[in-house]
């Protein structure tokens, strides 16, 4: 029988695994009762999957709208129908000629102005965006292209980190809704002779990184305690303000009621806990506005 398990698993995800998969890997290797992602990685990239099980699954939306870092690997000189290397060439072109490694490097480092900051990207039609209720990529496989409109995304920093010729590898940090695989077509096209993806790895979620991952594989191995894969369910919120309350005001929050404080407010969302000892004193968080607090998202105490 599943049981309830609060918390969330870093997952270093492989290729050729779908994000959902991952989740139910998981889910099976701790038996637990709920499980869900917190934004899909393609099944061709790696790399960091943030994996909430049971209560903070309620919070898996606060990371769907972090920003995220990537190390993206860009092949120069063909085009994919999939933008990366999934799918079918569609077109070759002639590469450059570049009279020596420097001279390469500042043509590709004069790219990367025009991609930095506030920019808009077309999603691609293999992406699971809808149109009437149908994702983008089934029209896709019927060979059908439909308008989309552009997205406004934030690139907050991008940088080739290694330059192997005509391949490339980007270091790109940016906001949600960001299709590293257009963003690797974009430059293609803006150098003249197309671009698709070859790697993609995540290391960044928010505040969340790789280097606090596990593999399924040791996930599965069960060679460690499971408290040591899981962080506590508060770990997706950490960049929040917290603020701690006495039980009577915990209880009512609880109840959902509103909770006026005797406080300086901050106008903002807030992590809450109880002036216990943890680790089960986290309770949720809360809207504090004009001195009130407003429960939003609290986590069932029942176990």
């Amino acid at each position: 029988m599943a049981i309830r398990i609060d918390g969330v698993v870093l997952l270093d995800k492989p290729a050729g695994m779908s994000s959902q998969g991952a989740v139910t890997a998981v889910k099976r290797a701790f038996n637990a009762d709920k499980a869900g992602h917190t934004g899909t990685l393609d099944p061709m990239a790696t790399g960091l999957l943030p994996i909430c099980l049971g209560e903070a699954t309620k919070y898996s939306q606060d990371l769907l709208e972090a920003d995220k870092t990537y190390i993206a690997q860009v092949k120069f000189g063909s085009r994919t129908d999939t933008g990366d290397a999934e799918g079918q060439i569609i077109e070759e072109l002639p590469l450059p000629a570049f009279a020596s490694d420097a001279e390469m490097k500042a043509a590709l480092d004069a790219l990367l102005p025009k991609f930095t900051g506030a920019i808009s990207q077309v999603p691609p039609m293999y992406s699971a965006l809808k149109r009437d209720g149908k994702p983008l990529y089934e029209y896709a496989r019927a060979g059908v292209e439909l308008e989309r409109a552009p997205r406004d995304i934030v690139i907050h920093s991008i940088r080739w980190t290694n330059i192997n010729w005509p391949e490339a590898t980007l270091e790109v940090s940016c906001s949600k809704g960001t299709y590293i695989r257009v963003l690797a077509e974009d430059i293609g096209n803006a150098l003249g002779c197309g671009a698709h993806l070859v790697g993609l790895r995540r290391t960044e979620v928010g505040h969340l990184t790789l280097e606090q991952s596990f593999t399924i594989e040791s996930i599965q191995s069960g060679l460690q305690n499971t408290a040591d894969y899981i962080l506590p369910v508060d770990a997706l919120l950490q960049t929040l303000p917290h603020l701690t309350v006495d039980e009577q005001q915990a209880k009512r929050l609880e109840m959902g009621q509103r909770v006026p404080l005797n406080l300086p407010s901050i106008e903002a969302l807030v992590r809450i806990y109880r002036a216990t000892a943890a680790p089960h004193n986290f309770i949720g968080t809360a809207d504090w506005r004009s001195g009130v607090l407003h429960p939003k998202r609290l986590i069932s105490q029942a176990h």
